[in-house]
């Protein structure tokens, strides 16, 4: 399956709330949830009511575009939720949070989470002082995550230098904004996820 290509905003009007996959814009006068509420494609009337298959299915898409995961990648991360000790759906946030792609969007590096991949994959983030082109690469307490020394002359990384400053860094992670170097100091816990995926539909969607 091919990754999405399409425009980002057509995800959100799809399922009617904001997934946050254009960074700023998402914020301001051009969002397109603000703009045009109404579902794309043609309209023939009234939506009608979603089946309770229908309501798992739109959260583990949502949970997908949200992350930007595909759905091969997506299952093998709900199994390794499984694999793991505890609530099989609180496992699979961490999982998914603990992606290399969306730490560097947690402590700022990316407008979004899709930029912060594409800068995973062209080889400007580090991991412990390592060049890591990968963006599923799990994280875990006292990894340091920063910015390889050939990618500190480019324009992105001077951008996030002048705006660093504006960012809120959740407390599960620590940034020094003079190296701009991140460091996990502990898994993160549901509340500090904030979004509004419903893991227990997930879990019900794949145990059906």
């Amino acid at each position: 399956m091919a990754r999405y290509a399409g425009p980002a905003c057509r995800l959100c009007r799809r399922l009617g709330e904001k997934l946050l996959l254009k960074g700023e814009r998402c914020f301001g006068p051009k969002c397109a949830v603000e703009r045009r509420g109404s579902p794309p494609g043609q309209r023939k009337g009234r939506r009608r009511k979603l089946s309770d298959y229908g309501l798992q299915l739109k959260e583990k898409q949502k949970a997908r575009y949200i992350y930007g995961v595909l759905e091969r990648q997506f299952q093998k991360h709900f199994a390794e939720a499984g694999r793991r000790p505890g609530l099989t759906g609180d496992n699979l946030l961490l999982v998914l949070e603990l992606r290399l792609d969306n730490v560097a969007y947690r402590l700022g590096f990316g407008d979004s989470r899709a930029q912060a991949r594409q800068l995973v994959r062209h080889g400007h983030i580090t991991l412990n002082g390592r060049k890591t082109d990968i963006p599923s690469c799990q994280i875990k307490a006292g990894d340091v995550i920063g910015w390889r020394a050939g990618s500190t002359k480019l324009n992105c990384y001077k951008k996030v230098a002048r705006e660093i400053q504006g960012k809120t860094i959740p407390r599960w992670l620590s940034l020094d904004m003079q190296k701009l170097e991140g460091r996990v100091l502990a898994a993160p816990e549901r509340p500090d996820i904030d979004n509004t995926i419903r893991e227990q539909a997930i879990v019900e969607f794949y145990s059906r």
